[in-house]
């Protein structure tokens, strides 16, 4: 069941982000200044990774197990709603933390941080709901043989940043999330 455990792990480093994000939002709220190009890489890293690595693995895995209960399918049909929210939401926000960044878009601080708030609940939401009650679900009608196709159908992502190899555009951005947890 390696794949669950997988999907369990890529959850734990996307809550911490998400938790770090949420920090953020705390101290912008409270009248610091924020690193919009940490906010813009970790914004871009949830929603890029989720949207080409993580969100892609779990639907294939939910449409495998589709039609075998009406109560897994509405959750399956709901999560990839979700998906699909995620992805705009994220595009947005990126688009967003981008033009402030290069000066392209004026967008007023309180709206960015409202918006940055969103993602971060939207996000975090997302992941509660397929740790508590999605993905019980599935383990629960799950067999050894379903856990033995989906290991050789769905193999293991490479993460850029929480993985073994970490690729240089993420190295820079996992350095800069220990420095900035040490700030506070």
């Amino acid at each position: 069941m390696t794949i669950m455990k997988e999907l369990h792990q890529e959850h734990r480093n996307l809550k911490r982000l998400l938790e770090m994000l949420e920090r953020k939002v705390e101290r912008f709220r409270a009248g610091t200044h924020p690193n919009f190009q940490l906010m813009s890489d970790v914004v871009s890293y949830v929603g890029g990774y989720a949207d080409t690595q993580h969100h892609p693995r779990e639907d294939r895995m939910l449409a495998y197990f589709q039609g075998r209960d009406t109560e897994l399918d509405n959750m399956m049909k709901a999560c990839e709603d979700e998906h699909a929210e995620l992805k705009q939401l994220s595009t947005h926000l990126n688009d967003s933390i981008d033009g402030v960044l290069h000066d392209a878009a004026v967008v007023p601080l309180d709206s960015l941080i409202d918006a940055l708030a969103e993602f971060v609940q939207r996000e975090s939401e997302h992941l509660d709901f397929e740790e508590s009650k999605l993905f019980p679900k599935i383990e629960a009608i799950a067999g050894d043989k379903d856990w033995t196709t989906l290991e050789q159908e769905l193999p293991s992502p490479t993460d850029p940043l929480f993985g073994l190899k970490q690729s240089d555009e993420y190295r820079d951005l996992y350095q800069a999330l220990v420095d900035d947890e040490r700030v506070g």
